[in-house]
């Protein structure tokens, strides 16, 4: 398996998705810096948590106009999978990847601490090694990750199955209370109609072992590899 990781001015988590991928599927991911036109042969494309640009204008807005995202976009046009994490989801909501936008968390702060997410869909590449409804233990660290899209958009989110994890609380109840930044219906992750592309804003990267303080998120990377191996 070949895969990207994008990095923009201001990335700081594309080392720890490419350590990730590097130790469960045993092959180095290629970085890719954003100002450059051209991204080699992969598998899967990787936009990593971050700061891109310093966030300024509005996070991930900047960055979604590197040259680099032309090429991002016409390879999810052929299929390519593109996972975004954290300031990765931003980028793709701001280039029209996946519906909706990431504003500010409803309290106004940066939030830095684990969180429980339900796993709705199982039916992706990037879900598939969890059983539905499985709640796990995820790091979030963002200071715009409050989930907005209109009333149409989330009915048709949640009526296609395109919901990918919720927050939840630590039994898998769902409700405000447990929603970090506000997000609109608990919403931590969607994906695009067919499923190849998938935006989170909680960082599994950051859980692929015991020695990180758990290992939740490495059936995450596991069923990546495992899908693109078959």
């Amino acid at each position: 398996m070949k895969s990207a990781v994008i990095v923009f001015p201001g990335s700081n988590c594309d080392r720890d998705v490419a350590v990730a991928l590097g130790r469960i599927t045993g092959h180095a991911p290629t970085m890719v810096w954003h100002g450059d036109r051209a991204i080699p042969k992969v598998d899967l494309i990787v936009l990593p948590g971050g700061f891109s640009y310093g966030d300024y204008l509005r996070s991930g807005a900047m960055a979604a106009h590197s040259p680099v995202m032309t090429e991002v976009a016409a390879r999810s046009k052929q299929g390519v999978p593109v996972l975004g994490i954290c300031n990765g989801f931003q980028i793709l909501t701001e280039a029209g990847l996946l519906p909706g936008a990431l504003v500010r968390n409803a309290g106004l702060r940066f939030i830095c601490r684990d969180v429980h997410l339900k796993v709705e869909n199982t039916d992706s590449m990037y879900t598939r090694r969890y059983p539905r409804g499985q709640v796990i233990r995820i790091p979030i660290a963002h200071a715009d990750g409050n989930y907005r899209a209109d009333a149409q958009t989330l009915d048709r989110l949640e009526g296609e199955g395109l919901v990918a994890v919720r927050y939840c609380g630590p039994n898998g109840e769902i409700g405000e209370q447990h929603t970090p930044n506000g997000s609109a219906r608990n919403i931590a992750g969607i994906f695009n109609e067919r499923r190849t592309v998938l935006g989170l804003m909680p960082h599994p990267e950051r859980l692929i072992e015991p020695a990180l303080g758990g290992s939740d998120g490495r059936p995450f990377f596991e069923g990546i590899a495992e899908a693109l191996a078959a």
